[in-house]
């Protein structure tokens, strides 16, 4: 059934984080759709309230079944029930993991930039911050391999959060790299735990590989996980679930154990219905939207090619998110935020990403073309005015 993605849905006034403003903003930062989900989850929710009877709720045997297709038939992750564990949310594992994996103290590997909550929970959770820079080369991001190897050694890393595909450049890593990051780690007996939560929007011409399956041929499922969700891929993260993967029986153990002290090894029954309806019949609305998601892709960067010509353009080959280097146009983080804000669009500042993120901005362009439009218009308007010193 075809889906109207072009319909725009005020969104003001109802709680939302991302629309939260008093005035006429448009918000294109936080990873978040501004499409209307797809008919076969809003259905199987409406059936629950329906029901009327909203009890404690356990996860069923066709909810794993469809996790257990949906990832066997699309990545060649063939998962067992007992290999599936639910989660509240991707960040809050990533805390459970540093638990299961480090003590206080001990040293923990990501790149930079990389998504915020990789850097605040590592310090929050009194963690050694350790981090290795993307190199930039043709227009993507790269992992230093060599720097890699170099930090672990240096600061007995004892974790790696890794993010694949990468969030905010949209790095969908390769089959090679995949296999090398985890030949150092393995040498080095260094834990990954892989943010994949982005997987299922991968875009035309690109292969996302799950870590796991590498890791179980190479013999080192017992130091790696991996945590997605429905959530994002099918705009529901309000919902609030995910799932932590693993293939070893005495690591998943490790993992119930961990969860359990925090009582966070449960979904909510809405979460639960949304998450195997998902899968079970929204792969059609799924296609559709990564074909409008591509061709909003392909609108902002003609139009920044055309009218901002100086920004760099970083192409993502997952998600819907798309890295901008804004230094040509100005020479301090926060007066490019300002001046963007000032026009009345926002976008994720990038400086909030690392060091890297120095005078970048993350654009989401997962909404209706007229909305985006609008707000490309505004951030030509923020970019080129007189204001601008380097306009």
């Amino acid at each position: 059934m075809p889906h109207n993605f072009d319909e725009i849905i005020d969104r003001r006034n109802t709680g939302s984080f991302k629309w939260h403003y008093s005035d006429d903003t448009i918000p294109l930062w936080v990873a978040d759709m501004d499409f209307k989900a797809a008919e076969p989850i809003l259905t199987a929710i409406e059936q629950i309230v329906q029901h009327g009877i909203l009890g404690y709720t356990v996860p069923t045997e066709p909810l794993y079944q469809a996790i257990i297709d949906w990832h066997g038939s699309r990545y060649g992750l063939w998962l067992d029930k007992q290999d599936i564990l639910f989660s509240p949310g991707v960040v809050p594992s990533l805390v459970l993991l540093m638990k299961v994996f480090t003590e206080v103290g001990d040293a923990v590997l990501i790149n930079d930039p990389i998504y915020t909550p990789f850097m605040t929970k590592v310090l929050d959770n009194k963690r050694k911050l350790v981090t290795s820079a993307l190199k930039e080369v043709e227009g993507k991001y790269r992992l230093d391999l060599d720097d890699i190897e170099a930090k672990i050694v240096e600061h007995k890393v004892t974790l790696y959060l890794f993010c694949n595909p990468h969030n905010p450049g949209g790095r969908v890593w390769t089959l090679n790299e995949l296999k090398a990051l985890l030949s150092i780690c393995k040498k080095h007996n260094v834990a990954i735990v892989s943010d994949e939560i982005h997987q299922d929007l991968t875009l035309s011409g690109y292969q996302f590989t799950p870590l796991l399956t590498l890791a179980e041929a190479a013999g080192y499922a017992h130091k790696v996980v991996s945590l997605t969700s429905m959530t994002k891929t099918f705009n529901i993260a309000g919902i609030k679930g995910s799932m932590i993967f693993a293939k070893d029986r005495a690591l998943l153990r490790k993992i119930s154990k961990q969860q359990r002290l925090s009582d966070e090894h449960e979904l909510n029954l809405f979460a639960y219905a949304a998450m195997r309806s998902a899968y079970e019949e929204g792969g059609d609305w799924l296609a559709q939207a990564l074909d409008y998601i591509e061709a909003n892709i392909d609108l902002t960067v003609q139009f920044l090619e055309k009218h901002l010509p100086k920004i760099k353009v970083m192409r993502p080959e997952a998600s819907y998110l798309i890295w901008l280097d804004c230094s040509a146009y100005f020479d301090d983080d926060q007066a490019l935020y300002d001046a963007l804000r000032e026009a009345k669009v926002e976008l994720s500042a990038g400086i909030k990403y690392g060091r890297e993120g120095h005078l970048k901005m993350r654009i989401n362009v997962a909404c209706p073309e007229a909305v985006l439009r609008e707000g490309l218009n505004r951030v030509y308007s923020a970019l080129n005015s007189n204001e601008n010193p380097k306009a």
